[in-house]
This record gives C-alpha cells, sequence and structure tokens, in this order.
C-alpha cells in the first residue's frame, strides 16, 4: 500500500473543501452587493466557485502531461452531480425544480454535454476549439447576469407602481468588501495547493495499481472534487433551499464543460486528448444523464425521493462497471449486457411515459 500517495490524497481533497468554502462564502456575498439574484447566484457563482476544485486539477494535470486525467474528471463529475448529488438530495427531501431551470438552464447543460461528445470524436479536443467552449462560458455568465439585473429591476419597478417598493438591499462596507475579496484570494490559493496534491497522489496510486489515469479521474478524483458541490447541496436542501441545490449542480455541469475543458484545452500544449474509452462510453453516459435530466425535471418540477433513488442507482451501477473493466472481471460482459439490454431501455420509456402524462396534465389545465 503506497501510503505517501494516500496521504497527499487525503490532505489534497481537504484542502480542496476547505478553499472551496472560504471562494463561496466571498465570492457569494461580492455577488449579492452586485444585485444578483439567488437563482442566477446558485447558478453562477455558487456553482462556478463548487466547482474550482474540478478547475485546479484539471489544470494541474493539463500542465503536468496527464490530461486524460482532466477529462475523466470532468465527465466523471458531471455524472457524479447528476446522479449521485441530486439522488441524495431528493432522499433527503424532494427537491423543488425552478422553471427557469427547466427551460433555460437544462437544455444549455444538454446542449454543451452533446457539444463535447461531438467534440470529441475525433480524439482530440485542440486549442481553438477549448477556445470556443471558453468563449461559450463567457456567453453564458454575461447573459445570466445581464438577465437577472434586468429581472430585478422590472420587479422594483413594478412593486413601486403597486405602491410596495422594495426596500433597498444593505450597503457593504469598504472592509466587508475587501474580507470577501480577501476570502477568494484565499480559497483560491488553498485550492491550487490541495488540487496539486491530489493529482500527485492520484497519478503515484494509479501507477502503483496498474489502474489507468482515465479510470482514476472518473472515480477518486471526480468524487473528491465534487465535495464542494456535495456539502453545497445537501446544506440548501436541509435548510429548505432546494432551488439553490439544484441550481447548483446545472450550474457547475455547465461550467466543468464549457469554463474547465476550454481553459484546460487551452493551456495545454497539444490540446487534450480523448481515450477511446471515454468516447464510446463515459462521454455517451454524460450525456444521456444530462437528457434524463428533462423528463425527470419537468414532472410535476420536482425531483421525487423514488427518483432520487433511481438516480443513486445508477450512478452505483456505473461505478461498478469502472470497476469491473478496470479490473479486467470475467463478469464484465455479462453486467454489460444485462444495461444495455434491459435496465437503460425499461429507464428510457419510464422517464418517456412520465414526461408525456406531464405534458398532457399541464395541457389539460391550462384548457381548464
Amino acid at each position: 500500500m503506497d501510503w505517501i500517495s494516500l496521504g497527499l490524497i487525503a490532505v489534497g481533497l481537504v484542502c480542496l473543501v476547505i478553499g472551496g468554502e472560504l471562494l463561496v462564502r466571498g465570492a457569494s456575498a461580492l455577488a449579492a452587493v452586485a444585485g444578483i439574484s439567488p437563482l442566477v447566484i446558485g447558478l453562477t457563482v455558487v456553482s462556478f466557485g463548487t466547482s474550482s476544485p474540478e478547475l485546479a486539477v484539471s489544470l494541474q494535470a493539463g500542465l503536468s502531461g496527464n490530461a486524460d486525467l482532466a477529462l475523466g474528471n470532468v465527465v466523471g463529475s458531471n455524472i457524479f452531480n447528476v446522479l449521485f448529488i441530486l439522488g441524495l438530495c431528493a432522499l433527503i427531501a424532494p427537491l423543488v425544480v425552478s422553471l427557469q431551470v427547466v427551460r433555460r438552464d437544462v437544455p444549455i447543460m444538454i446542449g454543451v454535454s452533446f457539444l463535447l461528445g461531438f467534440l470529441a470524436l475525433d480524439g482530440h479536443i485542440s486549442r481553438p476549439e477549448g477556445g470556443v467552449l471558453f468563449l461559450g462560458i463567457l456567453s453564458y455568465v454575461t447573459w445570466s447576469v445581464i438577465s437577472s439585473r434586468q429581472e430585478t429591476a422590472q420587479n422594483q419597478a413594478a412593486a413601486e407602481k403597486l405602491g410596495k417598493a422594495q426596500a433597498p438591499a444593505p450597503q457593504s462596507s469598504m472592509a466587508q468588501i475587501l474580507t470577501n475579496i480577501g476570502l477568494v484570494l484565499g480559497g483560491l490559493i488553498v485550492l491550487v495547493l490541495g488540487a496539486g496534491w491530489l493529482v500527485d497522489g492520484a497519478v503515484e496510486l494509479a501507477q502503483a495499481l496498474g489502474v489507468s489515469d482515465v479510470v482514476i479521474g472518473l472515480t477518486i478524483v471526480a468524487v473528491g472534487t465534487s465535495l464542494p458541490e456535495v456539502v453545497t447541496s445537501v446544506i440548501a436542501t436541509i435548510r429548505n433551499q432546494r432551488d439553490l441545490a439544484v441550481g447548483n449542480v446545472v450550474g457547475s455541469n455547465i461550467f466543468n464543460i464549457l469554463g474547465i475543458l476550454g481553459v484546460a484545452a487551452l493551456v495545454t500544449p497539444d490540446g487534450i486528448a480523448v481515450p477511446q474509452s471515454a468516447i464510446v462510453f463515459d462521454i455517451p453516459v454524460m450525456i444521456a444523464v444530462a437528457v434524463a435530466c428533462l423528463p425527470i425535471f419537468f414532472t410535476r418540477m420536482m425531483i421525487a425521493r423514488w427518483e432520487g433513488f433511481l438516480f443513486m442507482g445508477y450512478y452505483i451501477a456505473y461505478t461498478a462497471y469502472l470497476v469491473l473493466a478496470a479490473t479486467h472481471h470475467e463478469a464484465l460482459p455479462e453486467y454489460s449486457s444485462v444495461m444495455i439490454a434491459f435496465v437503460l431501455p425499461l429507464t428510457a420509456v419510464t422517464l418517456a411515459v412520465l414526461a408525456v402524462r406531464a405534458y398532457m396534465k399541464q395541457r389539460v389545465q391550462k384548457k381548464a
């Protein structure tokens, strides 16, 4: 057992959690001063802050010549975010989903997932393609902030017409603003240190066990760097701020693809190589998970407990597949056949029926 590698991974994970917490606290306070709505803060600032460990790890992996780890980290994190985090939160309490998330942000998440699948078909994400992805995240953030500020202004104007002027937001002192900026900078420093230790430990462990970088990235590193999202979403669910829990996951997945992979492809000298295993399995799973969100979110505008259980079950099944594939277990062919021929089609039919029922119910309610 390589205790030094395990120690590096453990210390790195702790630093990522602490750094992510500092960054989210400071960035959320700064965003509130700017007059951005709580939902948009969840979709942008909070989700980007909690995704900063993935950014730090992917940059470190790309610059150190382990681009497979960068790709596996992003794809694995996106799968983990939806299946595990939303599944866990829905088991705690059914999650209410905002109409804006269903109509705008989930389709964007699905679109960028398909875009990554298309760019990865040739086995390589080049620097120009990374630039396209990065421009996409800049456009998404700009659009979200401008729309939120316009909506806030319209709500204030409507309230004034009704004689119910909203109280102005409390003004922050310069000391408070500087403190929040310090939290952001401190969080970034701790994140970078933690990311370096985590990548070093994960790569050494992968080499010692004979496991590929992409599998380590899809499992250990992906789960570890998603811990800030886990903590944020679970706390939001317990505090009955469930819209924030969903927005955090959706926003993080958008940022992971556009922001993290975009920047990683830009800074990596030869771009990011995409393994064949990721093209034929991991990226399609990520796309399927993103698409599955739409009918589940659309039904009653919430994620029920049984749907959370379904998500958790699929994450366990996905992880089991990775373990069987990494160990070249003899049960892998039979396991894959059962998943492809029975479990996946049955789930797809169930989700389709639920979506059609929800759509028909909404049409009946509109006519009534």
